[in-house]
């Protein structure tokens, strides 16, 4: 393993001057500090990470706290946790992955042990009871979600408002007037969980603005649990045409048993799905959707994080542009209904 002396000495300058651009703690000359860095890239230097935290107050770990539960898709959060540490590492930092539902006392765990550097928190909830203590230390963090209030926060997500409205116009374009949104579990929205209760109050507020109606149902997913939410849909709502559904786990249920009922997608019923890409594109019917930008979430919330912590300024909400994408599974609604 090479060592800091060696590098040094390749580099013609002594081992404080090499501590010293590795620390940033003193200004070297550029020459200098170029001479040091081909010398550590020729010969593949690593400082040894306790011995850098221990120099320079800073670990170069960032925590990434995502609860992995069982009412939520875990492929979207694993590819917003590869996105955030494909892009940390481009910044020279690590990720530390918490998985548990501990709340708030993962957050005291990371502020109070040193852990590491930052934070970046996901799954937010409208009160999530995480804010308080992150309001409260100086340790940069990052929401990935929106909370009802973001003052003193850094958030980045989709805008799931206006993807709920987005939705809206398109049916209400296509001349449907009675939607039914088939929402995630129904645990999901007993957390009010933010990008749920935000689509939904999105896709309420313009479908009042536009005279259609909505009849919104949890769901479970899975093929019983969609068969059960389809039948109290069609019962109370027996015109409906149009569906929205922001629950990877019903779309094929939903399609497989519209199909059973001889109602065809799109002649009869139009859906559109709110979804990673690769769901939409891969269905039995390629989805009407708006996609779920989880590697730019990532990216971006890393990239505010490290301004955070370069003390540079950082904006207090960064709210992602939805797009839809009309594919096989919307259509105009027909003249028999």
């Amino acid at each position: 393993m090479v060592t800091l002396a060696e590098v040094a000495q390749h580099a013609g300058v002594s081992a404080s001057t090499v501590s010293y651009v590795l620390s940033g703690k003193r200004s070297i000359s550029a020459g200098t500090r170029q001479r040091v860095e081909r010398s550590i890239q020729e010969l593949g230097y690593h400082p040894n990470a306790g011995a850098r935290a221990l120099a320079s107050s800073r670990s170069n770990i960032i925590a990434l706290m995502v609860p992995l539960r069982t009412d939520m898709y875990v492929p979207v959060m694993m590819e917003i946790a590869i996105a955030v540490a494909t892009t940390a590492r481009t910044h020279g930092y690590d990720v530390l992955l918490l998985t548990g539902e501990e709340g708030p006392d993962a957050v005291r765990r990371v502020t109070g042990s040193g852990l590491a550097d930052a934070m970046i928190l996901m799954d937010v909830e409208l009160a999530d009871e995480r804010l308080p203590l992150l309001r409260d230390t100086d340790q940069p963090s990052v929401l990935i979600g929106l909370p009802a209030d973001t003052s003193g926060l850094t958030c980045v997500d989709l805008d799931f408002g206006a993807t709920g409205a987005l939705c809206v116009e398109h049916l209400a374009m296509l001349g449907h007037r009675d939607i039914a949104v088939i929402g995630e579990a129904p645990a999901v929205y007993e957390r009010h969980t933010g990008f749920a209760e935000r689509t939904l109050d999105g896709l309420r507020s313009r479908a009042r603005e536009l005279g259609l109606r909505v009849l919104h149902r949890p769901c479970e997913g899975g093929y019983d649990a969609m068969a059960a939410t389809l039948a109290r849909v069609f019962d109370e709502r027996p015109g409906t045409t149009g569906f929205v559904v922001q629950n990877e786990s019903a779309v094929e249920p939903l399609l497989s048993l519209l199909r059973q009922q001889g109602r065809a997608v799109p002649e009869d019923i139009s859906v559109i799905a709110i979804c990673p890409e690769q769901v939409a594109v891969q269905a039995s019917v390629r989805l009407t959707s708006v996609a779920i930008p989880a590697q730019e979430m990532g990216r971006r919330a890393v990239e505010q994080l490290v301004a955070k912590l370069e003390g540079r300024d950082t904006e207090e909400v960064v709210l992602l542009a939805p797009e839809l994408t009309v594919r096989a599974s919307t259509g105009p609604q027909s003249t028999a209904d």
